[in-house]
């Protein structure tokens, strides 16, 4: 199954995360099939691949609860409904 998780990078007390898309019995920090994103939790950054996130949430892509978070705070849940309908 193809999940939406969070990607660890940056340093020791520093951290920053990618939005990732991968298997999910692969480990946390593995290759993901495709980066859709970046988080910062020190800053509350957010840059996000809408079109790329959209396509694999209408694939069948399920977000762990921290992603699932993020995007309902982007608003992308709401161009997914929108992208099916249409």
């Amino acid at each position: 199954m193809i999940k939406l998780r969070l990607k660890r990078f940056g340093k020791k007390r520093e951290v920053s995360y990618r939005i990732v898309a991968m298997e999910s019995s692969a480990r946390r920090d593995g290759r993901p099939i495709e980066e859709l994103g970046f988080y910062n939790p020190r800053t509350d950054e957010v840059k996000l691949d809408v079109p790329g996130i959209v396509k694999r949430l209408q694939q069948g892509a399920q977000p762990s609860e921290t992603v699932r978070s993020i995007l309902n705070k982007a608003n992308v849940f709401e161009q997914a409904r929108g992208g099916v309908s249409q």
